[in-house]
């Protein structure tokens, strides 16, 4: 027990060393581009939803363990028992997404959110459902759907050692907070790679005028995907000669690998119309140069936390209040904003990473970048 506690520790000090590391990185915002017509949150982040938080554990160990998990809480009450609309999109379904079936029927999820690597996904599930029934009302409870995405890590990551625990997304939970979110090389986006360039969490928010609701839509990503890097409508990867299906010119970087997109909102929406906003993140990744390849496992995970449409599981009737379809274009608009500066911000606050086996991935070369966008 001593000995568990010791590493955990050991994880826990890796974690808030790597994450002062990554504060000193900036985002494209904060680098002088601001992307899209909409204003950002106060945070430029997931968390400027109200009630929602954010919590990472992430693992760097050795020479081998780069890997992590990411939880996204997105009220502060009983989630199971004030369960959440929600709808999901597959914009290519080479992935392992627990929990969809139950969404898709449903229309609502009843846990936190919780990302880490392919081979966690159980592990993922175990401390979601674990979770759940520590809290005070679900001692009885027999069933959890708990939703668990993932992206494959196994580059920098020995993902076989499985090495992530259902106590880890406990504390990952436990751990999560308000107000500006750690991003790049932290959680499940320790060991992740994005375009050939080191990935990541990213994230970015939008709130809309008045005039069109004032209502607020954020945005996190876990990146590891491929295609042909744009930035702002720059074609970075055509310039920098990396992107895929360059080996019929030169060499090719790996096109295949996944993206978890989670796009959290407090406009009075649906499941019907919160399908249709997930939707629209795959537009936002589009926008970044990414293809949904053969081989990835493209996701969109939408949400409504606006109070009023929570589901109480003791009810026999509900009575909702949500946004007329007329209203949607906004929110459409939105959230391909946040969506693509969520994934970009990926990008831009990793560090270059070297994981087992000697495997290097570098950061995205920052300063070429900027030069292209102030030249373009």
């Amino acid at each position: 027990m001593k000995k568990r506690y010791q590493l955990l520790s050991l994880v826990l000090l890796l974690c808030a060393s790597f994450v002062l590391n990554a504060q000193q990185r900036k985002t494209l915002r904060q680098w002088g581009f601001p992307t899209g017509i909409f204003e950002t949150g106060q945070y430029n982040a997931i968390t400027d939803v109200a009630g929602v938080t954010v919590g990472h554990v992430t693992c760097i160990v050795g020479d081998s363990i780069r890997t992590g998990v990411t939880a996204i809480v997105p009220h502060q009450g009983n989630i199971f028992r004030n369960k959440v609309p929600a709808a999901i999109y597959v914009g290519n379904g080479f992935g392992k997404l627990a929990g969809m079936t139950q969404v898709q029927e449903l229309g609502n999820i009843e846990t936190p959110i919780i990302l880490t690597n392919t081979l966690s996904v159980a592990a993922g599930i175990e401390g979601a459902v674990r979770y759940t029934l520590m809290q005070p009302g679900c001692e009885n409870v027999k069933s959890v759907n708990a939703v668990v995405g993932e992206t494959n890590d196994g580059r920098l990551n020995a993902i076989q050692q499985m090495y992530v625990t259902p106590q880890m997304v406990i504390d990952a939970i436990n751990a999560a907070h308000g107000g500006p979110v750690e991003q790049g090389n932290v959680g499940a986006g320790t060991g992740t790679i994005c375009f050939g360039f080191k990935g990541g969490i990213g994230t970015s928010s939008r709130v809309l005028p008045e005039s069109l609701g004032g209502y607020t839509i954020g945005v996190l990503v876990q990146t590891n995907y491929g295609g042909i890097l744009e930035i702002d409508g720059v074609q970075v990867g055509q310039k920098l000669q990396r992107h895929d299906f360059i080996e019929h010119v030169r060499r090719s970087e790996n096109v295949d690998g996944s993206c978890m997109m989670v796009v959290i909102t407090d406009a009075p929406l649906d499941s019907r119309n919160l399908e249709r906003v997930a939707k629209r993140a795959m537009m936002g990744m589009a926008k970044t140069g990414g293809i949904a390849s053969n081989g990835s496992g493209d996701y969109v995970i939408a949400l409504s936390v606006a109070p009023e449409n929570l589901i109480n599981d003791n009810a026999k009737m509900l009575n909702t209040t949500v946004l007329a379809n007329s209203q949607m274009s906004p929110i459409f608009a939105a959230t391909i904003e946040a969506t693509a500066e969520a994934l970009w911000n990926s990008l831009f606050m990793a560090e270059s990473m070297t994981g087992q086996g000697g495997c290097h991935v570098d950061a995205i070369p920052v300063e070429q970048v900027l030069d292209m966008l102030r030249n373009r």
